[in-house]
């Protein structure tokens, strides 16, 4: 892999596809190891993604709140505390954008609010509560909800769904571009939305999309896709399936728990994928949403799924499967790959990148005998 960096787009400092990417992929063996070699890596990396900030975006995967958040929390661990602090002071620097009422920014994951949210999450759940002021959390999530209630109103929705989002004119279901990744971010608990707004606004906002799904257990790609083919993070039961867990966590209701471990009887039969080993439409992403379940029911089965899709992962490059763009980066190539089987290892405090935050927590209601 590393040799392969060599001829990777020396511009693109993005998480998705970029230095941001495989700076997270050494934090992330940092993390597994305890090895300082690898935190230094990561180091070198983002001293690369800081020097190259472009501003044409502004989400933790594919803008520049992505490397400053990675920044703060790789100086952080290092004790490096005024780079650290200069990291998080430009990364609030970007938030008018995101609150601005007159902005076209969507609210989806990759390239909207929800994206920017994660970051100020990510910092705060890596360096601690106090790192990002509760009002810069607010602001944004208030923005998302307030955009999810006009458009709901505007598809005259709003008793149905009250939160709609849309992105590129298209009412995306998604992890990715869609509403199962906003209505993730919002249940995040580091995100402090009021308990009335989780059970008015984004419960019965969730529980229409469920109603959304085919007989397979899958989910379309947006409202109005009628097509059950894609079995993927960024399209499909892979990325549902972790806001179905969010919700159970959240509501306490077993409905949600029922459609998570449905999503995983899809992934299981569907999802090894010729499209390739990567994180948003590989193996790799598919084999997270079972290290997932596993964290949240013990159940040993979810992990013997996630072993025998790493073990496909491990055959890399025997199966016929598509070469992708960035071959090498973190959602799409072997850096994602890598970083699926370096949990495996561990899979205790495994964590999907980019996406879940926090260290996996044991949900005792649903735990099994080891």
């Amino acid at each position: 892999m590393e040799e392969g960096l060599k001829t990777a787009d020396p511009h693109d400092c993005s998480a998705y596809t970029g230095w941001t990417g495989i700076a997270l992929l050494y934090l992330q063996l940092y993390r597994v190891t305890c090895d300082q070699t690898y935190l230094l890596r990561s180091l070198d990396y983002v001293k690369r993604t800081l020097r190259n900030l472009n501003g044409r975006r502004v989400t933790f995967l594919c803008g520049d709140a992505g490397p400053l958040a990675v920044g703060a929390v790789v100086y952080h661990k290092l004790r490096s505390d005024y780079e650290s602090q200069e990291c998080i002071t430009k990364l609030l620097q970007l938030q008018r954008a995101i609150i601005c009422r007159d902005s076209d920014l969507p609210d989806e994951l990759l390239q909207g609010r929800a994206g920017y949210l994660y970051a100020l999450l990510y910092v705060s759940t890596e360096m601690g509560p106090g790192a990002v002021c509760g009002s810069a959390v607010k602001e944004v999530v208030d923005a998302i909800i307030e955009s999810g209630k006009a458009l709901s109103r505007e598809e005259k929705k709003a008793e149905r769904c009250p939160l709609l989002y849309q992105w590129h004119r298209k009412q995306y279901v998604g992890a990715a571009h869609g509403m199962a990744g906003i209505y993730y971010m919002l249940m995040q608990p580091a995100a402090k939305v009021d308990q009335e707004t989780l059970t008015e606004m984004v419960k019965p906002s969730i529980d229409y999309m469920r109603h959304k799904r085919f007989r397979s257990g899958n989910y379309p790609s947006s409202l109005s896709n009628e097509t059950d083919r894609l079995v993927h993070w960024c399209h499909g039961a892979p990325g549902v399936i972790h806001m179905l867990m969010q919700a159970y966590k959240v509501f306490k209701e077993e409905k949600y728990l029922k459609d998570a471990m449905e999503c995983s009887d899809v992934i299981w039969q569907r999802g090894l994928l010729r499209k390739g080993y990567g994180i948003c439409h590989g193996t790799a992403g598919n084999g997270y949403s079972f290290l997932s379940l596993y964290h949240l029911t013990r159940d040993k089965k979810y992990l013997y799924r996630a072993c025998k899709f790493a073990e496909w992962c491990l055959e890399y490059g025997t199966h016929g499967c598509r070469i992708p763009d960035r071959p090498y980066s973190l959602f799409e190539g072997m850096a994602g790959t890598v970083h699926f089987l370096s949990d495996i290892l561990a899979p205790e405090a495994s964590r999907f990148p980019a996406f879940e935050l926090g260290s996996p927590q044991r949900d005792t209601k649903v735990q099994k005998d080891d």
